[in-house]
């Protein structure tokens, strides 16, 4: 082949590698995410302990990475504190190596059978585990194909007049290595990747034992930036952790660096090949890491506060609170972060409509700007969980997942024209109503109260229904739009009435009412939608509204309501 044929095809490896590594860690959080997640939470004050843990969930995840938002997910929560954080990490570097050391023995040839059996499990069943399972076996048989290959491309490359200069230039430049190892490490975002690429030059002879040496320390250094980066905009809890561990990993390299030449001598006498040089030299890295920083884990806690000190404290109302990015590997944890994130804007929205009245019927500027305000936390809210959502469902999903997904969805949106709703029509009416001093009949005031309290009532059903999505109780939000629309009819026969007797307060008031009932009603419309999809699937609806002809030609007209609808099976 060709040097470009060469570069491709060895490219294309590193790609193939990085898929499988992706592949095995998805897997593995689908079929063990909530033991792993007790694991941690339960780990324990003692140090050693919580590294212990560290090693055995990272050991199964295969990813320093996803143990490190994971944990960087729990500390900003307050689960657990930042010292036992730091030795869970201090644990999960270890276990990375521990992974790296099973690629090293001669089972390649195996990949095939991995492959072939993960697409068995993959394809035999509808079952969340057997198909997670399935696919940790073909991210198995990716790796180890990934790696033939690259063993391949690296001893051809070899003899590469170009990778002998840009190796040579590196060789003769360690502390260039080590930063041209970090970068690529943190593209990559797993170290286990890079290392295990380096693994195939060293084999291939392609890297001397000190540049490979080098290579593994500037890996090392960018497995620690990648969460950090990840993580960037989330609370100062979440950032200490990887914080924390990158300070540790480098802070030990920067000291091995001058020792450089010595320390490949040394692994020299732990193994002829250079291949589990490079692997020993990983482990042993991360061992030393351990040692140095566990006994003086409090030290980097504080440390870690002192770079890393808290915000001061601001209003969240539009952050959102439970949208845990660590979680999007695994659809269903992932969609009940969604879901409650959304009963906050709900919460929120629930607000903004209870104070309207006080906003509508009284005299408080203030008050009027606040709802506006407000309106402008959820559209924050609303679009930070439409954004979650968009990279949950690049995870493949069951149909039941992608129903709920749609679901969620939908009442975000609503939510978000809900409260589009009360600030850019309700309070430029209470506006308008401020402005030119109108004041409501005793009896209008009365009437708007209850239809108000009704579209009140009817978002808190709403709001359960979501929450628990019971038929039953969309069965009643659904019936209750019926009774909201006889009210609305009822309210404008009230009014008129009252115009013909020839009401002043009713003439003056008489747009401002009608609009306040109308926008009530389209609330109240949003706030339904969500029951259909409870209630199709349920069988409880049927399909249209329409009354056959012959019916039609002898009933009277619903004029309320121009539009098919579904309505409920009787």
């Amino acid at each position: 082949m060709s040097g470009s044929d060469l570069l491709l095809t060895l490219l294309g490896a590193v790609a193939l590698l990085l898929w499988g590594v992706r592949m095995v860690r998805t897997g593995m959080t689908r079929a063990f995410s909530a033991p792993l997640r007790r694991a941690i939470s339960r780990a324990s004050r003692n140090r050693l302990a919580a590294f212990s843990v560290g090693v055995g969930v990272t050991t199964v995840l295969q990813s320093a990475t996803a143990t490190a938002l994971l944990l960087a997910s729990f500390a900003g929560q307050g689960l657990i504190t930042l010292p036992v954080a730091l030795a869970l990490m201090l644990g999960a570097d270890v276990g990375t190596t521990l992974v790296a050391q099973l690629f090293a023995f001669d089972i390649k040839w195996l990949w095939a059978v991995f492959v072939m059996a993960g697409v068995m499990a993959f394809n035999a069943s509808d079952d969340q585990r057997t198909r997670a399972g399935g696919r940790i076996a073909i991210g198995l048989g990716l790796m180890l194909l990934a790696l033939t290959i690259m063993a391949m491309a690296s001893a051809a490359m070899r003899e590469s007049a170009v990778l002998k200069s840009v190796l040579g230039a590196l060789a003769a430049e360690p502390l260039l290595a080590v930063l041209v190892a970090a970068l690529v490490t943190w593209l990559a975002h797993s170290s286990l990747a890079i290392v295990l690429f380096i693994m195939s030059l060293a084999a291939a002879g392609s890297a001397p034992p000190a540049l490979a040496l080098a290579l593994v320390l500037g890996a090392n250094i960018g497995s620690s930036v990648a969460p950090l980066a990840a993580l960037s905009g989330q609370s100062a809890a979440a950032r200490r952790v990887p914080l924390g561990n990158l300070i540790a990993r480098a802070t030990v390299a920067v000291l091995l660096l001058p020792l450089i030449a010595k320390a490949s001598s040394w692994l020299g006498m732990l193994a002829l090949d250079p291949a589990r040089q490079v692997l020993h030299a990983h482990t042993l890295f991360n061992v030393l890491v351990a040692m140095v920083w566990l006994p003086l884990i409090p030290i980097l806690a504080r440390l870690t506060e002192r770079l890393r000190p808290d915000e001061p404290v601001t209003s969240q109302a539009d952050v959102p609170q439970h949208l845990d990015k660590s979680v999007l590997d695994t659809p269903s944890e992932a969609l009940a972060c969604a879901m409650r994130e959304t009963l906050h804007v709900g919460d929120l929205v629930l607000d903004m409509l209870r104070r309207s009245r006080t906003a509508i019927e009284g005299r408080d500027a203030q008050l009027i700007k606040e709802i506006e305000r407000d309106d402008d936390r959820v559209d924050k809210l609303h679009t930070a969980i439409k954004h979650y959502l968009v990279q949950a469902s690049k995870t493949e999903m069951s149909e039941q997942e992608s129903r709920h997904y749609i679901e969620i969805l939908a009442f975000n949106n609503n939510l978000e024209h809900i409260g589009d709703i009360i600030d850019k029509n309700l309070m430029e009416l209470a506006q308008k109503r401020l402005k030119k001093g109108v004041r409501f009949s005793a009896e209008g005031s009365v009437e708007l109260h209850k239809f108000h309290e009704l579209i009140v009532a009817n978002m808190r059903l709403a709001l359960n229904v979501f929450a628990t999505r019971d038929p039953v109780l969309a069965r009643r939000l659904v019936e209750e739009k019926a009774n909201v629309r006889a009210k609305e009819v009822e309210a404008g026969d009230r009014h008129f009435a009252r115009l013909r007797d020839g009401r002043s307060e009713s003439f003056e008031s008489s747009s401002i009412h009608i609009d306040i009932v109308r926008d009530l009603k389209r609330i109240n419309s949003h706030l339904t939608s969500v029951a259909y999809p409870i209630l199709e699937r349920a069988g409880e609806l049927v399909e249209s509204r329409l009354r056959t002809r012959a019916t039609a030609r002898t009933a009277d007209a619903d004029t309320s309501d121009h539009l098919p609808k579904p309505t409920l099976r009787r």
